[in-house]
C-alpha cells in the first residue's frame, strides 16, 4: 500500500492510500479535512495501469481524487 498526501484547487487536504488490484488495477482512498476538520470519504479505482511507471501511478491517483472531491456533486 502506497500513502500519498495533498491540497485540491478547492482548499481540502487529503491522505490517501492506494494499492495495485488484479487485472492492472488501482484501488485507492481518501480523507479529506478543511482546516484540519473531517470533511469526508471517497474512494475509486483506475483500470489498465499495468506497466505504468511507479511516479506516473502516484500522479494519476492524485488526479483521480481531485477530480472525484472537485466534481462531486
Amino acid at each position: 500500500m502506497t500513502t500519498l498526501s495533498g491540497t485540491t484547487r478547492n482548499g481540502f487536504t487529503y491522505e490517501a492510500d492506494y494499492e495495485t488490484a488484479s487485472g492492472g488495477r488501482i484501488l485507492w482512498n481518501a480523507t479529506f479535512r478543511r482546516d484540519g476538520d473531517y470533511a469526508g470519504i471517497r474512494h475509486g479505482r483506475l483500470l489498465d495501469m499495468t506497466g505504468v511507471a511507479a511516479g506516473k501511478v502516484d500522479e494519476e491517483v492524485r488526479i483521480s481524487i481531485e477530480s472525484t472531491w472537485t466534481s462531486a456533486t
